[in-house]
């Protein structure tokens, strides 16, 4: 039996994950689960699942919330230091962070230290810390196991395969809820259109993110990290369909792509369970009824997020920290309504440009740098 510690338990993936984890008793054990402030969903989770350890992350809630958990025979615990003992534990085989943000990082470095394997949805670990985390999991015989979607299908199609042999990699995107949206009307678009994905449920942020092609952007530097690439060898192509998650060119120009209809449980029973595959109830892919699978390219320029990112990569150092704490910021403000669609693009361009050629030597420095450009992103944008 494998016993599961899933940071951000509250959140789009969390939930999930119980859900899908809920239909194998036998095979896992839920150990641990962490929240923010959602204290009603905690609080039913805590009581359907019954883990040893629950952290509240936000302190305050913690202290006006704790008393709830009394009597479920389970130890409470609080904020970041919280997350790292849980993430530790000894009793606990794999770490699944789906947390939004750099919140999850130290828990990641803790998990990886202490020799647990980690599944990891959290994009920011990998996008502002990829190098350190891949060398550190390297060092301590760990696995990093992907759960967005595209990367998921890329560990798989990899499945038997030498990281040597990629020519490429091609990262599908759906297109987002403004693909047959005319240029002149995206800046107009509001976060409550920016919301309806037209094919995952997803969270808010990630949400916002797809609709302006960070979310692609992102998974390009998270590919360059998980998988040894150079910025050349990842692509990244639209397909309306979400049927096929991405796919491996290798250097016989043979190419794997892994597909299923779009649930985010299965990457996330995969990572889980890997290396086995357990069976499933859930709905296959009728090809007949499908009847096409279509490919276009990214709008690149009404959709400038993308392009934002490869710059990142390309510039290395802290340039991906700037981006990933520049891009959250600025999309907090757009879900509230306090800045056009345009201004996320516009105001990352402005953060590289004013953190350029900053070098990464520790997680104090993304750190550092993550908190400096959330400052300056506020100073801009008033």
């Amino acid at each position: 039996m494998k016993k599961i510690a899933i940071l951000g338990s509250t959140g789009s993936i969390g939930t999930q994950a119980i859900n899908i984890l809920s239909k194998y008793p036998e095979d896992f054990k839920i150990v641990a689960i962490t929240g923010n402030t959602n204290m009603d969903l905690l609080l039913k989770q805590a009581t359907e699942i019954r883990p040893d350890y629950v952290v509240i992350f936000n302190e305050m809630t913690y202290k006006k919330e704790k008393h709830r958990f009394d009597g479920l025979n389970l130890k409470v615990l609080s904020g970041l230091e919280g997350l790292k003992e849980v993430a530790s534990l000894d009793s606990v085989d794999v770490v699944l962070n789906s947390v939004v943000g750099n919140i999850g990082l130290l828990p990641t470095l803790s998990a990886i230290r202490a020799k647990k394997n980690v599944a990891i949805a959290n994009k920011e670990c990998l996008v502002t810390a990829g190098d350190i985390l891949m060398k550190e999991a390297d060092l301590h015989g760990v696995k990093i196991l992907p759960i967005d979607s595209e990367h998921s299908a890329l560990f798989q199609a990899l499945q038997g395969n030498e990281y040597k042999w990629i020519r490429r990699v091609i990262l599908t995107a759906s297109g987002g809820p403004f693909r047959h949206t005319e240029s002149k009307l995206i800046g107009g678009m509001k976060a409550k259109d920016a919301l309806k994905h037209p094919n995952w449920a997803m969270g808010r942020k990630i949400s916002i993110d797809s609709a302006t092609l960070m979310n692609k952007g992102l998974e390009v530097i998270e590919a360059k990290w998980l998988y040894d690439l150079d910025p050349d060898q990842i692509d990244v192509v639209v397909h309306p369909q979400s049927i096929i998650h991405s796919m491996v060119e290798y250097r016989d120009h043979s190419i794997m792509a892994q597909m299923s209809l779009p649930t985010m449980e299965l990457p996330i029973l995969y990572a889980l369970s890997y290396p086995e595959r357990k069976p499933v109830d859930f709905e296959t892919v009728d090809f007949v009824k499908m009847g096409a699978l279509t490919f276009e390219e990214p709008r690149r320029a009404d959709f400038p997020c993308l392009d934002l990112a490869y710059e990142a990569l390309k510039r290395g150092g802290l340039s991906p920290t700037v981006l990933n704490a520049s891009n959250e910021e600025l999309v907090y403000k757009y879900l509230k309504d306090e800045i056009s669609f345009y201004d996320i693009p516009k105001c990352v361009e402005k953060a590289m440009n004013h953190f350029d050629k900053t070098q990464l030597t520790s997680i104090d420095d993304v750190l550092s740098y993550d908190e400096m450009t959330r400052n300056y992103i506020k100073e801009i944008v008033l």
